[in-house]
Order: structure tokens, then sequence, then C-alpha cells
């Protein structure tokens, strides 16, 4: 699309008064306001994935990624803006469009996420290093060029962000059984046994690195499975929270009523087969209907691609699919001279 706001202002009436799929770009053009989050993007390409992904993001800019919704599904305002792109989410494409992350960015940093450094000769090195690391999401490389610092000259940064999906909120409620999509991903291994790794009323106190939101011990052990920083976990049964820990050189445990303990299992085929009776995994909705039984939603959310988890609630008979986010999404993007980010090009996320 040129940069012309005639043009623009002709293709946003056109968009406005469509519907279905519209991949379309706004070149220098701004839907100021109404935004719900806000994330780092190295390109518009990327952050109208990110929207995409986002449950209730409907439309986006890209500054940084300004991830935008309205009650009416309209932006409120839009203007002409140099230097900004924007558009709308992909959720009504058939199929879902599959994001693109082989592009590499010169002069760019994803500061933020390391979790290892190598050296490597050249950016393209660094990549592959990225892509055949499981845990690695994206990169920075620093060249040769760089004069000042000659100790950093060729380093290799890999880094890490969220690939599998993470329920923001867990909740006791009684008349509902959540669940995963039965297609989802986890952990890709060639193995099909795996063994349990879990301590129960154990405690492995300190440590922590993270805390999330989870419906048992087993999605715990899944969350820590997947962060390349996780020695062992703990589990706190009544607040539904996971401890992600690391120490690789002590693990003490302690006793810890209705606490379970364990370790990751990377070795491991994890996938969510479980359904999770009197939990709700509130918020993230990205449709709901009405359907007789929960083993009905469940199928209805793994033949959905953009499903990954649901909610029904058993007493009003009402199937609630969900998502989150979990293409790689760096914690920060700026400018920098000679050096090179870009991402690994596995490409399993969903």
């Amino acid at each position: 699309i040129q940069s012309n706001p005639i043009l623009n202002i002709y293709y946003f009436c056109k968009i406005f008064f469509s519907s279905g799929c519209d991949p379309g770009l706004l070149l220098d053009w701004d839907f100021p306001g109404s935004d719900i989050k806000t994330l780092f993007s190295p390109d518009a390409e990327h952050c109208q994935h990110l929207c995409t992904q986002e449950a209730s993001c409907l439309f986006w800019a890209h500054y940084h990624c300004f991830l935008k919704a309205t009650p009416s599904g309209k932006p409120e305002k839009q203007n002409p803006k140099q230097g900004t792109t924007a558009g709308y989410s992909l959720k009504s494409c058939n199929p879902l469009p599959t994001p693109s992350l082989s592009k590499v960015y010169e002069d760019v940093d994803f500061p933020g996420a390391d979790y290892r450094a190598l050296f490597t000769a050249d950016y393209q090195a660094c990549q592959k290093a990225c892509t055949e690391d499981p845990f690695c999401q994206f990169f920075t490389f620093i060249n040769g060029n760089l004069t000042n610092l000659f100790v950093l000259r060729y380093k290799c940064h890999l880094k890490y962000s969220w690939s599998v999906a993470r329920t923001p909120a867990v909740t006791a409620v009684a008349d509902r059984i959540s669940g995963f999509s039965r297609e989802l991903q986890i952990i890709p291994s060639y193995q099909t046994e795996c063994q349990q790794t879990l301590f129960p009323n154990i405690n492995f106190p300190g440590s922590d690195i993270e805390v999330h939101q989870a419906g048992s011990p087993e999605l715990c052990q899944v969350l820590c499975s997947a962060h390349p920083k996780c020695t062992y976990f703990s589990f706190v049964s009544n607040e539904f929270k996971c401890y992600l820990k690391n120490n690789p050189n002590t693990m003490a445990p302690k006793d810890g009523i209705g606490i379970t303990s364990g370790l990751p299992s990377r070795s491991c085929p994890l996938r969510h087969v479980k359904m999770y009776e009197g939990v709700d995994f509130p918020n993230s909705d990205i449709r709901y209907f009405s359907l007789n039984v929960a083993e009905s939603c469940e199928n209805a959310c793994t033949s959905d691609p953009n499903c990954q988890f649901y909610s029904f609630i058993t007493t009003s008979r009402l199937c609630y699919l969900k998502r989150v986010i979990t293409m790689p999404a760096p914690p920060k993007v700026m400018n920098l001279a000679n050096v090179v980010s870009g991402f690994s090009l596995r490409n399993y996320f969903l």
C-alpha cells in the first residue's frame, strides 16, 4: 500500500465495512487509543501475528506493538502518522496464516531474555545454533565490526520466550471443567515413555525464578520442562501456583502438605491429556457457544487450530475456547549498531 492519506482512507473504509480475512498493512497510519497491551516487535508483520494470537486483540499499530480492541470491534479513531503501520488481526483467516520468522534485523538488538551465549563466525551460524537449541526462540549476534569492545565480537546470545500455552489464571469453580487441545504440541520428543518424577507432600523451598498459574502438578512440570533455567519446581495445590526454581547445585526437600515438587522431563513427550473438573481457566476467550458435554468442548478446541485450552460450564452448557501468545516475542527491541538479531527457524509454536 502506498504511503498516501487518500489511499489509506479508501483502504480503511473498504475493510471497515467488510468482514473476513484482511492481511493488509496500512502504512503511515495509526489507530490511536484503545490499547489493551503493549509489546515489542521488530516489524509490522510480527506485530500483526502477535495481535492474531492475543485473544482479545482486534487491531494493532506498530511503533513498538500496540494491541488494541473496542466493544464494537472497530477502531474509534484513525489518522495518518508517519512511521507507524496499522492493521487488523488475522483471526478470521482460514487457514490461519503461519508467521514467517526467517527475516534477520541488522543493527537491531533484542535485549534481555538471555540464557546461553557462545561464539560463532557470523549471524548465520548464530541463527543455526538457535534453531538447533530446543529452548532458543530468538537471538542477537555481535558482529566483528564492533571496535570499542573487542571481547564481545562474534558473541551469539541465545534467548528465550514461552512457546507453550500458559493459563493466565486458574481458579476453583464447582461447575467448570477445563482442559487443553489434544493437538497442542508441548515439547517435541522422539521418546514414547517417561518416568514420572513427582514428589507428593514435598517442598523445595527457595531458588524461585518464576511463578505461574497451573491446574495441576503435571502442568507445572510441563512449564518447568519448557524453561531452560528450571532445575526443579514446587506446586502449591490450594493456590494453583507453580514455582519454577533454579539451583543446579542443591535440592533440599522439606515436608510440605499440599505441595507437590518434581523435576523437569525434557526427554519426554509431554502433552495435555487430562480434563480438570472443578477448575476454571478464566479470560483469554476467543469465542464461545453452547454444547452438551465437556468432551464436545474438548473436541471443538482440538479441531480449532487457534484454540489452545478451554473451559466448559456444566450448568449453562457453554464452551469457551481460549488461547494466549506463544510465538517468539522479544521483551524489548532497540536499535544498536554492529548487531544482528533474528528468530529460530523451527516455527513449532502454537
